[in-house]
């Protein structure tokens, strides 16, 4: 038939007996009940202490520096230069953050911002999160078009 529930014992060897501390001299752990004398360690509820607690020494995370001030909801844009599209992309080509990832020129398609950074001869349709004034221009003289993403 199979193994029932009642039957089921740990592994010889898994489980151990109990340490009974306190229990008299004749025990081998009476007494101070294998704390030592005094100090901090010795006394109840020490085990009750945060894992980062110093013994009462200022905490590490109080003694260090702090400076400035980083806004959880802070949006990092991925960086594209005119002179890298000059450089990728034929004239009257469409650019959209998927295509500029197959290029190589961005790691990722959230937020990608196109500066002005070199010249534009060449006309382009770029599909982007944002634009610098000096691109958005140097895309338009060159008779090209810039469209916002949402």
């Amino acid at each position: 038939m199979g193994i029932k529930l009642h039957q089921l014992q740990p592994s010889i060897g898994a489980t151990h007996k109990k340490k009974r501390v306190g229990r008299g001299i004749g025990s081998g752990k009476g007494k101070t009940a294998g704390r030592g004398h005094k100090g901090q360690k010795s006394r109840r509820g020490y085990g009750d202490l945060p894992a980062f607690f110093e013994g009462g020494q200022t905490p590490f995370i109080m003694r260090i520096p702090k400076r400035g001030f980083k806004s959880p909801n802070k949006k990092e844009y991925e960086i594209v230069n005119l002179k890298d599209l000059e450089a990728k992309f034929e004239a009257n080509a469409e650019i959209t953050p998927e295509v500029l990832k197959e290029a190589g020129l961005i790691s990722c398609i959230e937020a990608v911002k196109i500066l002005g950074d070199g010249e534009l001869t060449k006309p382009l349709t770029v599909k982007a999160h944002k634009f610098s004034k000096s691109a958005e221009e140097k895309i338009k003289a060159a008779g090209g078009s810039c469209e916002l993403i949402e």
